[in-house]
């Protein structure tokens, strides 16, 4: 059994990026990042553009000027204003070329054909010129952004289609044992419905990674090296929940031995999820998480999360971590250190009642994991602590 920190080493030292392109519809990039530059196709805006409501004008002496049409947003025609002359124009329509201002139209005074403006205003005043934003050619976005919303929507309105961007990984979530019904059913006696899965597909579309297989075997073994070999030979990450502990019928961990995972570290000085496999085979990661759906969501946040943020090449590895004091008092119990679920608001911290690693409902409130060392046996109020703060 190894400590929190010697495991956390392992897996920063084993995990690695993917870095590999792959081509995604813009619309469905969000959360990915840039394999590439991107190079703009068109100037954006592609034509000189009204700021706002008014009228477009080529500018003279007087305040004066005779009214000749409207260009409205979406025209394709393009007056010719002499000097002294003016269009209605209205937001996001193009100005002709002919003119060289554009005054808002609270400022204006219309008497049939002729409209006077209440000051002299500057040449482009209220125009967006041509390629504002970007010129044909230039780098519009860099490798290596992430797509937001306004990244994607920036895209579009290049004209942009498709993109290259990092590969997120495959993931395998691989759940076990014949007590599990799927949700929906009836529930028998001595059967729980199985929750670990979704709850797991639940984090990981959170943090944006949405190829995911799911994977059910009951307790055999024979299935089980069957499933698992499945899951190893097509995926970048496996996690498995259940069957890594003991027990007669725990097949997870002889499994893995038959396909010849390399183990890297099994079971971890924590509470909860002292039982926590992690190993690869060639380039794939394994988890095998415990089957308390607490203890496998801990592990989750704490562990997995790292392999993640390897294969997306990011900097920053873990979740972050602040200083908070206790608002609660608590007893804990053994000599293992502990990741207790709480809540977390401006630099305190409430630990919930309610942390056996069976319980999600306490989890269910949370938004932060509370670190209680190995020698803390009380934790009192206004205790400082260091407090992970989850993913919302």
């Amino acid at each position: 059994m190894i400590s929190i920190s010697e495991a956390i080493s392992i897996v920063k030292q084993n995990g690695k990026p993917l870095l590999q392109p792959t081509i995604k519809r813009v619309q469905k990039a969000g959360g990915y990042e840039l394999y590439e530059d991107i190079l703009s196709p068109i100037n954006m805006p592609p034509f000189r553009q009204s700021a706002m409501d008014g009228y477009a004008l080529n500018l003279h002496d007087s305040l004066s000027y005779q009214l000749i049409g409207e260009v409205k947003a979406g025209d394709g025609h393009e007056p010719q204003l002499k000097k002294g002359e003016a269009v209605r124009i209205f937001t996001g329509a193009p100005v002709p070329d002919s003119a060289n201002a554009v005054m808002m139209q609270e400022k204006v005074v219309v008497d049939g054909e002729t409209i006077t403006v209440s000051e002299q205003i500057p040449l482009e005043h209220n125009i967006r010129p041509l390629g504002e934003q970007v010129r044909t050619g230039a780098i519009a976005l860099k490798k290596g952004t992430k797509l937001t919303p306004a990244a994607i929507g920036y895209l579009m309105s290049l004209g942009i289609t498709e993109v290259s961007v990092y590969k997120k990984p495959n993931i395998a979530i691989v759940t076990t044992g014949n007590e599990l019904i799927t949700p929906g059913q009836d529930l028998p006696y001595g059967k729980i419905y199985e929750s670990n899965s979704k709850m797991l597909l639940s984090a990981l579309y959170n943090l944006k990674f949405y190829d995911v297989t799911l994977y059910k075997v009951e307790d055999d073994y024979s299935k089980t090296v069957e499933t698992l070999s499945d899951a190893l030979t097509n995926n970048d990450l496996v996690l498995i929940t259940g069957g890594i502990s003991v027990g007669d019928y725990d097949f997870v961990g002889k499994a893995l031995k038959e396909l010849h995972v390399e183990e890297l570290f099994y079971k971890v000085k924590q509470k909860p999820g002292k039982p926590l496999f992690y190993g690869k085979k060639e380039n794939t990661q394994i988890f095998a998480l415990p089957g308390n759906p607490a203890a496998a969501l801990s592990c989750f946040y704490v562990y997995a999360f790292i392999v993640l943020q390897q294969m997306m090449n990011r900097d920053v590895l873990e979740l972050p971590r602040v200083k908070a004091k206790t608002i609660t008092n608590f007893k804990k119990k053994g000599d293992r250190p502990q990741f207790l679920k709480g809540i977390y608001n401006d630099g305190r911290v409430e630990i919930l009642d309610g942390q056996n690693s069976s319980m999600l409902q306490t989890f269910a409130l949370s938004n932060a994991l509370v670190f209680a060392p190995e020698d803390m046996s009380t934790i009192n109020i206004d205790d400082e602590l260091d407090v992970i703060l989850l993913p919302q």
